[in-house]
C-alpha cells in the first residue's frame, strides 16, 4: 500500500481549502442554511465551475473530473472541516453512483453531464429512516426495508405502461432541493416483491439557461417539505408522493440482486467520505479548542499550560488521528486500484468500520471542545456547537456506531462458531 498523496490529490484538498477558508467560515455558514435552499447556491456553483467538485468522481465521458472515491473522500474532509451546506454527499456520493452504475446509456448521458457542472443535484430517497439498512451499512439491505408491500413505505406499480409511486419519506439528505430523486420502491405485491429504483425529475432541478436536463414544470403528487433539524448544515425533507409518475432506472425489468448490489457499493463509497467528512470536522474542531486554550488565561496564565487540560487535548489529538488513518484506509479501498475489489473481499465492513470510529471521534471531540471552551462554549450560539450539532445528527442520521461496528464484525465471520473456535485457539 502507498499511503502518500499524489500531487494532483495535495492540489485538490489545497485548493478546496482555500475557497472554503474565505467563503464558508462560522458566519457564512450561518446565514446559509437560513436560507430557502440550505446552502449558499451561488457558492455551490463556483465549487462546480471551478473545482468540478460534484463531478470530482464522475468519468471524463460525462464531463466529470475523472478521478475516483478517494479524491472525493479527500474533498470531503475539506467540506467537513468548514462544516459546509451543500448537497455534495446527496449528489455525489449517493445518487450520481447509481445512476453511474444501473442507469441505461440514455440515463446516464442526460443525467451524469448535468450533475458534474452543478446544473442538477439529486439525492436518494429510502423510506422508514432506513438509509443505513439500504446502503448495507448496519444490515443486510436484502429485506422488506423499501416497504415490503406493506404500508408505511414506497410502493410502485404500472398503470398503463407508465411507473407510479405512492408513499412516504423522511429525512431525506437535501430532498427539498434536489433535481433528480432516485427512490427505492417495493414492487411486485408482497409474495414476489422486490426493491427497484426510480428516477422522479423534479421542478427546480436545473439552474441555468444551458442545463442540460429540463424538469417538467410540476410533478403531480409530489410534495417535498424541509424538515427542522437541530444540524441545519445537513439538510432534510420529507418526500411525499401520491401516484407520481417515475422512470425505472435501468433496464425495463429490474434486476432487484443488481439493485441490492450497487446500493451496497454506494454505502461502501458514501461511508468512506462521510469518515472523512467527520474527520475533518472533528480536526477543526480541536484546532479551534487548542486556539482558545492558548488565549485564555486563567490564574494569569493560559489555561493550556495546566497539565490537566495538555492531557485531554492530548488524548483528542490520538483519537483524530487514528481516526484519520482509518478514513483514509476506507477511502483507499474503494479508490480506483485494480486490487480494489480483492480487497473488499478480504476486508468486508472495512468503511463501516472506519465511519464508526470516524463519528465517535467527532462526538467526543465535540463535547470536549465545548466544555474546554468553558461558560461560552456552553452558550448555544457558540461556534463550537455547530460541530455539536453535526456530531449529534450525524450519528442519529447514519449510525448508531455500534449497529455499524456489529455489522461489521458480522461480515468479517466473527461471531461465527469456527471464528469463535479460532480466537479461542
Amino acid at each position: 500500500m502507498d499511503a502518500a498523496f499524489t500531487e494532483e490529490q495535495d492540489e485538490i484538498r489545497r485548493t478546496l481549502r482555500e475557497l472554503l477558508h474565505k467563503h464558508c467560515g462560522p458566519d457564512e455558514t450561518k446565514a446559509a442554511v437560513r436560507t430557502p435552499p440550505g446552502h449558499d447556491e451561488a457558492l455551490w456553483r463556483r465549487l462546480a465551475h471551478d473545482l468540478g467538485l460534484p463531478g470530482l468522481a464522475l468519468p471524463a465521458a460525462y464531463g466529470g473530473v475523472g478521478c475516483g472515491p478517494t479524491e472525493l473522500a479527500l474533498a470531503g474532509e475539506e467540506t467537513g472541516r468548514a462544516l459546509l451546506p451543500s448537497p455534495l454527499v446527496a449528489t455525489a456520493a449517493l445518487a450520481a453512483p447509481l445512476i453511474l452504475s444501473l442507469g441505461t446509456a440514455r440515463q446516464r448521458t442526460e443525467l451524469l453531464p448535468a450533475i458534474a457542472a452543478g446544473q442538477l443535484t439529486g439525492t436518494l430517497v429510502v423510506p422508514g429512516g432506513q438509509l443505513t439498512t439500504a446502503l448495507a451499512l448496519i444490515g443486510a439491505n436484502d429485506g422488506d426495508w423499501a416497504g415490503g408491500g406493506r404500508s408505511g413505505g414506497i410502493q410502485a406499480r404500472v398503470d398503463d405502461g407508465v411507473w407510479r409511486l405512492y408513499g412516504e419519506a423522511g429525512q431525506v439528505l437535501d430532498g427539498h432541493t434536489a433535481g433528480v430523486l432516485v427512490v427505492a420502491a417495493h414492487t411486485g405485491g408482497f409474495a414476489r416483491g422486490r426493491t427497484l429504483l426510480f428516477l422522479v425529475r423534479t421542478e427546480g432541478g436545473a439552474s441555468g439557461q444551458d442545463a442540460a436536463v429540463a424538469p417538467p414544470a410540476e410533478v403531480s403528487g409530489l410534495l417535498r417539505t424541509r424538515q427542522t433539524v437541530m444540524d441545519e448544515t445537513r439538510s432534510q425533507a420529507r418526500v411525499e408522493l401520491r401516484d407520481v409518475p417515475a422512470e425505472l432506472l435501468g433496464e425495463i425489468g429490474g434486476d432487484g440482486a443488481a439493485v441490492a448490489s450497487a446500493l451496497a457499493a454506494t454505502g461502501a463509497v458514501a461511508a468512506a467520505v462521510l469518515a472523512a467528512e467527520a474527520v475533518g470536522a472533528a480536526d477543526a474542531a480541536l484546532a479551534r479548542t487548542v486556539a482558545h486554550v492558548q488565549a485564555r488565561e486563567q490564574f494569569g496564565r493560559p489555561i493550556g499550560s495546566f497539565q490537566a487540560i495538555q492531557h485531554r487535548l492530548a488524548d483528542l489529538y490520538v483519537t483524530v488521528q487514528a481516526a484519520r488513518s482509518a478514513a483514509y484506509y476506507a477511502a483507499w479501498t474503494v479508490g480506483g486500484d485494480p486490487h480494489a475489489g480483492a480487497r473488499r473481499a478480504a476486508e468486508p465492513g472495512v468503511c463501516g468500520l472506519a465511519l464508526a470510529q470516524a463519528l465517535e471521534a467527532l462526538r467526543t471531540v465535540a463535547a470536549e471542545a465545548v466544555q474546554l471552551h468553558g461558560g461560552i462554549g456552553f452558550t448555544w450560539e457558540h461556534d463550537a456547537h455547530l460541530t455539536f450539532k453535526r456530531a449529534a445528527c450525524d450519528e442519529l442520521l447514519l449510525g448508531p456506531v455500534h449497529r455499524l461496528r456489529a455489522h461489521a464484525a458480522e461480515q468479517a465471520g466473527l461471531f461465527t462458531p469456527g471464528a469463535r473456535e479460532a480466537v479461542g485457539a
